[in-house]
C-alpha cells in the first residue's frame, strides 16, 4: 500500500495549456492519469472571457492545475473566474471545485451530478439545477442540455450560442480517439441515441469541444463518436 501511494505521488503533474478557440473563448488543457495509465492524458475545459470575469465549463483535472488556471487567468486577462459548471461527476470535471470556491467563483452542476459526485466522494458544487438551464453571466449565455445517458448517466453538454460553441464533454470523442475510453459508468446502449440528440439539438454549432484530446473537425466529431460507440 505504501508503495502504491508513493508511486502515485511520483506521477508528475503537467502544466496546463490555454489555447484560443474563437472570439473570447479559450480551451484550457489539463492532465490526469486515467485508471491503469502511467501516462498523463489531456482533458479540456472551456473558458469564456466576459467583462465581469471568466466563465468556465469543467474544472481542470485537480486542485493544483485549477489553481494554476486561476493564476493564469489573472495574469493573462486580469480577471477572476466567477462561474463554473461541470458536465458530469468525474474528477476531470469537478476536481477543482474547492479551489474555485475559495477564490469566490460560483460552482454549479445538475442534481444528478451532485448525487453521483457525493457518492464517489468527489468535490461538490455549491449550487444545482434540476433540468436544462440557461445562465447569463457577464453577457455570455450558457445553455445546459441533457441528451440522455452516454459516457455517464448524468452527462450534459453546454451550448454557448454567441460563439456557436458547443462543449460536448466526455460524451463526445475527439477525432484523435479510436476507443471508447473509460466505460465503467457508461450506458453503451443509449450513448448513440444521446449523440443523435445532440446533433439534432445544435445544428448550427461551428466549434465542438470534446472532453479529451483535440477538437478539430467540429461536428464531424459526432459522427466519429457514433462510429466508436457502436463498434463491437
Amino acid at each position: 500500500m505504501l508503495f502504491t501511494a508513493g508511486a502515485f505521488a511520483q506521477k508528475a503533474v503537467k502544466k496546463i495549456e490555454i489555447k484560443h478557440l474563437t472570439k473570447n473563448y479559450y480551451v484550457c488543457i489539463s492532465y490526469g492519469y486515467p485508471p491503469g495509465s502511467n501516462e498523463p492524458f489531456p482533458a479540456n475545459s472551456l473558458l469564456a472571457v466576459t467583462p465581469k470575469g471568466v466563465v468556465l465549463v469543467n474544472t481542470p483535472w485537480g486542485d493544483e492545475q485549477t489553481q494554476e488556471l486561476v493564476d493564469s487567468v489573472k495574469r493573462r486577462f486580469n480577471k477572476k473566474i466567477i462561474f463554473c459548471v461541470a458536465t458530469h461527476f468525474h474528477d476531470d470535471c469537478v476536481a477543482g471545485f474547492n479551489v474555485l470556491k475559495k477564490q469566490g467563483a460560483k460552482t454549479y452542476a445538475s442534481k444528478e451530478t451532485y448525487a453521483l459526485a457525493k457518492k464517489e466522494k468527489n468535490e461538490l458544487p455549491q449550487y444545482t439545477f434540476a433540468c436544462d438551464t440557461t445562465f447569463n453571466i457577464g453577457g455570455v449565455k450558457l445553455q445546459t442540455y441533457y441528451p440522455g445517458a452516454g459516457h455517464t448517466s448524468d452527462n450534459i453538454v453546454v451550448w454557448l450560442p454567441q460563439g456557436n460553441v458547443l462543449f460536448g464533454g466526455c460524451l463526445v470523442k475527439s477525432l484523435d480517439a479510436n476507443t471508447k475510453g473509460f466505460t465503467g459508468d457508461a450506458d453503451l446502449n443509449h450513448w448513440p441515441v444521446a449523440i443523435k440528440n445532440v446533433k439534432t439539438k445544435f445544428p448550427t454549432a461551428q466549434y465542438l469541444v470534446p472532453g479529451h484530446q483535440g477538437w478539430q473537425g467540429g461536428t464531424k466529431q459526432l459522427a466519429h463518436t457514433l462510429k466508436i460507440v457502436t463498434a463491437k
